[in-house]
């Protein structure tokens, strides 16, 4: 299932070839740098996996999951508290209350929280920004557009609001400043991007649209979340396509992975195998090669990023999607995170099923990191 020999050597400590040496050594040219391994090995480790709102916001629920997180290497929980269908998990946002958004999934955030901190866990919020179900149909006037005024849709009907608008910015952090003032350390922005999935050709914003502006038009949405978010000193971080480490240019959807780490303490791309087309990386099925596409992936962003490659940590796939996906595809993952000089991934599991016995202590120091204590 998985590129066999090469996991076998890793797993093993068997010698490495000629070939193999070589392309270690490839790899960690891009990283040499003192500097880069100096920002890496300072930073705060995060190893994480990322809860629904009804998973984190049920005291029972919750209370599973620390069991399991207890003997585990799992330091971090990243807690949906906006989703895709623009609804509003935690109390106490007036405009989530008068738009209709809000939806009582965490009805006691103080309690949630106070758990997760007593487990010794750092706490990240996670909020999508310009995907969006419900203010587009409250307020038409916030929302992409078609040329005759509708109300732009994807090809599932999903809807957006504008990202160039400031009153969508300020929606959304009056939602961070809520969690930041709950006690999260982090904000973690999702969905900070264009729509992809339609005919964007017929997508009218309130500003002008094209590859320039709308990269300008994210950076400039993070520097403003830093200045609103400041008296809380939490830290902020942007979602981004996997294949933006790799491809040059803003994919179509304004994120630069360069300029969103400018903005960004810390960019998480979603390197979910299952997300890349047959070819990618020249790999036939690159969902049952989980070491290969994060390995190339995050090669690929050391060569590009400098200095801010130290602020990637990457969703890593614990789901099956066409392929199963279990533990050797799990530990493969972190293995190709960690040899590629990182120290820091976040698991998406949208059922909040993670594969638990890829992430005992034991299991995380003989097959991804030895030093682990």
């Amino acid at each position: 299932m998985l590129h066999t020999a090469l996991f076998l050597l890793l797993l093993q400590g068997a010698p490495a070839t000629a070939a193999q040496k070589a392309s270690t050594e490839t790899l960690k040219a891009p990283v040499s740098t003192s500097t880069i391994r100096e920002l890496v090995a300072a930073d705060r480790q995060v190893r994480g996996i990322h809860l629904t709102c009804w998973g984190a916001g049920s005291a029972r629920n919750r209370k599973e999951l620390l069991r399991k997180i207890s003997n585990s290497v799992i330091n971090t929980v990243v807690v949906a508290i906006k989703e895709t269908d623009g609804k509003v998990y935690i109390p106490g946002v007036e405009k989530a209350r008068l738009w209709g958004s809000n939806t009582p999934a965490i009805t006691d955030p103080e309690a949630m929280l106070k758990d997760f901190k007593g487990a010794g866990l750092y706490t990240v919020a996670r909020i999508v920004v310009f995907k969006d179900k419900i203010l587009p149909k409250v307020r038409k006037d916030l929302a992409v557009r078609t040329p005759n005024g509708d109300l732009w849709r994807s090809r599932n009907g999903a809807t957006w609001v504008d990202p160039y608008n400031r009153e969508v910015w300020d929606y959304n952090l009056d939602i961070a400043e809520r969690a930041a003032k709950l006690g999260f350390e982090e904000i973690q922005f999702d969905y900070i991007r264009y729509p992809s999935e339609g005919n964007t050709a017929l997508c009218r914003y309130s500003k002008p649209h094209n590859r320039q502006t709308s990269t300008r038009n994210l950076k400039e949405f993070l520097d403003y979340a830093r200045k609103r978010l400041a008296p809380y000193k939490v830290k902020i971080s942007a979602d981004v396509f996997g294949l933006t480490t790799t491809v040059k240019g803003d994919m179509g959807i304004g994120q630069d992975i360069n300029a969103l780490a400018q903005g960004a303490d810390y960019v998480y791309p979603m390197m979910y195998p299952s997300h890349y087309a047959p070819g990618e990386y020249n790999l036939k099925n690159p969902n049952a090669s989980p070491y290969k596409v994060i390995n190339r992936g995050l090669k690929d962003a050391m060569g590009r990023m400098g200095a801010d490659y130290a602020k990637l940590r990457p969703y890593l796939q614990d789901f099956s999607l066409g392929w199963t996906y279990g533990a050797p595809e799990v530990r493969a993952q972190l293995m190709a995170t960690r040899l590629n000089h990182l120290n820091s991934w976040v698991l998406w599991n949208a059922g909040n099923r993670y594969t638990w016995a890829a992430l005992t202590p034991q299991a995380y120091r003989a097959f991804v990191d030895p030093s682990y204590k």
